[in-house]
């Protein structure tokens, strides 16, 4: 058994899957964050199945992009716990947890990255990327996508061109999370948590105002 763990927004989820198998997938809404509830839920979730941490067989989180401060928590916590219970965890892209969502040939999943600006990838039907995960403005990613046929996926964004097929996914990521997980670890590719690292995309604003600093004027 798997649990899946996604807090990189306010609307986060948990999941335990039996291989690819959602068993349950719980919302988790805090908008306050997570540090303060997400262990909580996390040990009614397991108890509900009659389940110990220690019986878990391996962990998996939604690795971003997404909040910066939620990718951190859920990503901690999954490492955490791991590191406690002799696991392993593997790290999955909300882009790629979107892409898992689809059908067809080519996923183009796309999460609101603010500031005008979204983050984006085109995976095949294999889950494989055809364009790299990307942040930047919606014209930027659709000159990238360029004329191929894709169906986009997203949760909540809505500025699409006109005539683009969209399909769009629930909020609570953490099943499909735990889908492309099942995966990871079927073919060996689960991390130990040391190894384990975010995925934001785009640096974060403290990153980017030390950068900024070190310019020549």
């Amino acid at each position: 058994m798997i649990l899946a763990i996604d807090t990189t927004s306010a609307f986060g989820s948990l999941a335990l899957a039996q291989g690819a198998e959602v068993v349950e997938l719980v919302s988790v809404h805090s908008p306050e964050g997570f540090a303060q509830v997400l262990f909580q839920e996390i040990l009614r979730l397991v108890g509900r199945q009659g389940l110990k941490l220690a019986d878990l067989e391996g962990y998996a989180a939604a690795s971003g992009p997404g909040s910066f401060t939620g990718v951190r928590i859920g990503l901690a916590a999954a490492k955490g716990l791991a590191e406690a219970h002799g696991r392993l965890v593997a790290p999955v892209s909300n882009l790629l947890a979107l892409a898992a969502a689809g059908e067809g040939e080519l996923r183009a999943p796309v999460i609101d990255a603010r500031r005008g600006e979204v983050y984006g990838a085109v995976y095949d039907e294999n889950l494989r990327a055809v364009v790299e995960e990307m942040v930047g403005p919606l014209d930027r990613f659709l000159e990238r996508v360029g004329d191929r046929r894709v169906r986009y996926l997203t949760t909540s964004f809505r500025c699409f061109p006109a005539g683009g097929r969209v399909l769009t996914v629930s909020s609570a990521l953490a099943g499909l999370v735990a889908a492309v997980a099942a995966r990871a670890f079927a073919e060996g590719r689960a991390l130990a948590p040391e190894q384990v690292d975010a995925n934001y995309v785009r640096r974060s604003d403290a990153e980017l105002a030390v950068a900024q600093a070190f310019l020549p004027v």
